[in-house]
């Protein structure tokens, strides 16, 4: 058996928080926004991180190319910390930031998809379509911040579980002879 690299574990981690922070969502309705608004500063920050890392590990071999990585890396760690220093602020910020971070992060990963498909092997249908879905609720909360605030729950819970499942698939995927 392969020894498992360090994105594994990055994937791994991020893969079970995002679906334990999916759950929560929506199995307590009753949350403090506030609260809601610390744990999704904790994600963004993790998930720009992580963003940063393949950005790292991918432009070594290819250049130029996932340079979108970076940009919705650093998004994602400004928001998240924007999120963790500025709670209150930022629950009336997360109708924009929200939006905007799963714009961004959505984007980010269907353009680095291919590349890490060359090193998992096999296919990334479910990445695809799961970010294709994410542009489009981030698009529809930007539209209307009123949408955002009324489905925050159920979008944000469902849809972080399906991401919590993709970066674990991701996390199994790994190919130890790259990283």
């Amino acid at each position: 058996m392969n020894r498992r690299s360090g994105l594994f574990w990055v994937e791994l981690v991020l893969g079970i928080l995002l679906i334990a922070l999916g759950v929560l969502a929506l199995a307590h309705p009753t949350l403090v926004l506030t609260g809601m608004v610390f744990l999704y500063g904790i994600a963004a920050v993790i998930l720009g991180v992580t963003d940063l890392v393949i950005y790292a590990r991918l432009s070594h071999d290819f250049g130029f190319g996932p340079v979108i990585s970076l940009i919705a890396g650093i998004v994602s760690v400004m928001a998240g910390v924007m999120l963790l220093v500025y709670p209150r602020t930022g629950a009336l910020a997360l109708t924009i930031l929200f939006p905007l971070w799963f714009i961004s992060h959505c984007i980010s990963r269907l353009f680095h998809l291919h590349h890490l498909r060359f090193f998992y092997g096999g296919g990334c249908t479910f990445g695809i379509v799961l970010n294709v879905i994410g542009l489009v609720l981030g698009f529809l909360m930007l539209m209307s911040p009123l949408f955002t605030l009324t489905t925050l729950r159920w979008l944000s819970g469902l849809y972080l579980i399906l991401l919590g499942i993709d970066s674990a698939l991701m996390a199994f995927q790994c190919n130890d002879e790259w990283f």
